[in-house]
């Protein structure tokens, strides 16, 4: 098995069709600008479906298994600046 460089934080953002309509595209594109400009190592990954939906928009950082609902994109850079 190879090896292969692991970020220092990973930010999952659901794009699914509640949390897509309720900022979560708009946000995975923003964290995405942030995350190369930034200089820091962060990864944004986007997901389908975290069947979280009464909570639009949901997304995650790891590491520490944080986790924000209803979030605006101010509380998520705070966060990947942190």
């Amino acid at each position: 098995m190879g090896k292969f460089p692991v970020p220092d934080k990973v930010l999952f953002v659901c794009t699914g069709s509640k949390c897509s309509k309720r900022g979560g595209k708009d946000m995975y594109k923003t964290a995405k600008k942030f995350a190369k400009y930034s200089g820091q190592d962060i990864e944004v990954i986007r997901i389908e479906c975290t069947d979280r939906c009464d909570w639009a928009p949901v997304c995650t950082l790891s590491p520490g298994n944080i986790w924000l609902k209803e979030y605006s994109e101010k509380d998520v850079l705070k966060l990947l600046t942190d």
